[in-house]
């Protein structure tokens, strides 16, 4: 690609259009996209512009929003490049688009479209955000169950250059009732005096438009499909939505889910784009509500101030001991955050959840806390650090307080994001900092409380 780069550089630079435009017709959309990508803002609207019309709109869609935006508005000096652009955007793709946009900036691009397609993307825009009904597209094709295949054929010859996808064709009455889809190769190989209900099975899979978009990608997941078809609620075929969308809206949430995850808010537009007053938002939020649960921590250790004053040595380990149980309830929360996106698990699955947590915790508690004796013994034998007379008491609070604060790591992370989606909020909003804080100050309680069993009239 760096190749094709600096070949596409130096015939801009010669200003050799001709050649430019050559090149460009033999390489796929997505590879004309990377190529627009990797050049410089000047440089990318003047090979956007050498497009053809199909080129332009299939290229549109491989790029990025923000290259898209830029686009856009690079296009507004060319009021017909930018019209005919918009209006040959696959319904889905523009209103995805359109949905990004500051709503002043998609209406005036809305009134560049024709009647039709503005029909269309005001519908699609109708539906509930997130909603499966924005990111259908009304291109399809549809016979009747009546049909005879050769008239199923000379349908589709009549009406699918403009259709998202051939692979699959939708048997509707004369309602426009969903009955049943079609693979395009059993229409083929079926005989030409066949009706299209002899070779239907009445059995199909369809997503209502009003669902939530993630129903679609575990629907997709589920049943290996290109395109699904769309239905109102009583059962009208509205639109399809195909697999090359639902990859884009996964890809979306992923993104959202680790933003959370990493304790901010989900961003409305890419890193690039989001101003510094929004950036401030969405993170000081979160850098508060920590901030504040990090001040317990102080407070804990403020309740044990005379336990720390006769025994310094214990605050020696508190590092130690809050990382441990932090990191273990990171990972736990990790781990059932994303076997919850996936489906693996359910809200029934709790106690299961709990059970092997509780055995995991132990285990890696145990395996942490012969480490962190060990690491004493060693220390204390070999003249490293005297940890004085008591040592082996000191070693084994650390030892017991590893093994009891991993633990309840590792249940804390495990139950907060079922509890937070059984009250319906996002269980990727258990960021990992928030599993930290809370160990962090809980651990506090727990390890100078066994501290203070261990070693009550020794040192303390």
């Amino acid at each position: 690609m760096n190749e094709i780069k600096i070949r596409f550089q130096e015939l801009i630079e010669n200003k050799n259009w001709k050649t430019v435009k050559n090149e460009l017709s033999n390489l796929e959309p997505v590879q004309i996209a990377e190529v627009i990508s990797c050049l410089q803002k000047s440089d990318q609207i003047i090979l956007f512009r050498l497009l053809s019309r199909d080129q332009a709109k299939e290229s549109f869609q491989h790029l990025s929003h923000d290259e898209q935006e830029d686009t856009i508005e690079a296009l507004a000096a060319n009021i017909n490049k930018l019209t005919g652009l918009l209006n040959d955007l696959d319904p889905d793709d523009r209103t995805a688009f359109f949905e990004e946009l500051p709503g002043t900036v998609s209406q005036r691009l809305m009134q560049l479209l024709s009647e039709e397609e503005r029909e269309i993307t005001t519908q699609l825009l109708g539906y509930p955000k997130d909603s499966i009904g924005r990111l259908m597209t009304t291109e399809f094709v549809a016979v009747k169950p009546n049909f005879t295949v050769l008239q199923a054929l000379e349908h589709i010859r009549k009406f699918g250059r403009d259709s998202e996808t051939l692979n699959v064709v939708y048997i509707v009455d004369s309602d426009w009732k969903l009955i049943d889809d079609v693979r395009i190769k059993e229409i083929i190989l079926a005989s030409p005096e066949q009706s299209v209900s002899e070779i239907s099975d009445n059995r199909f899979i369809s997503l209502n438009a009003y669902d939530d978009q993630e129903v679609a990608i575990k629907v997709f997941a589920d049943h290996d499909r290109v395109a699904l078809p769309v239905t109102g609620t009583d059962g009208t075929l509205l639109g399809i939505v195909t697999v090359d969308d639902v990859m884009d809206i996964q890809e979306k949430e992923s993104t959202e889910d680790f933003q959370k995850f990493g304790g901010t808010e989900g961003l409305d537009m890419s890193y690039t784009k989001t101003s510094l007053s929004d950036m401030i938002r969405k993170r000081a939020g979160w850098l508060v509500i920590l901030f504040l649960g990090e001040m317990l921590t102080a407070s804990a250790m403020a309740h044990f101030d005379g336990e720390i004053a006769r025994a310094v040595v214990l605050a020696l380990f508190v590092p130690l001991i809050i990382s441990s149980g932090g990191n273990s309830g990171s990972q736990a929360a990790s781990l059932i955050i994303r076997s919850l996106a996936l489906g693996e698990l359910k809200l029934r699955d709790w106690w299961y959840v709990m059970r092997k947590e509780i055995f995991l915790g132990l285990m890696l508690g145990i395996i942490l806390g012969s480490i962190g004796f060990i690491r004493i013994l060693i220390w204390q034998q070999t003249g490293i650090y005297d940890y004085g007379e008591y040592w082996s008491l000191v070693g084994a609070s650390v030892a017991v307080s590893l093994v009891l604060i991993v633990l309840w790591g590792t249940l804390s992370g495990s139950m907060i994001p079922i509890i937070l989606k059984k009250i319906g909020l996002d269980p990727a909003t258990a960021s990992a900092p928030f599993v930290a804080t809370l160990v962090d100050v809980t651990g506090l309680i727990i390890y100078f409380t066994v501290a203070a069993l261990f070693l009550s009239g020794k040192l303390l």
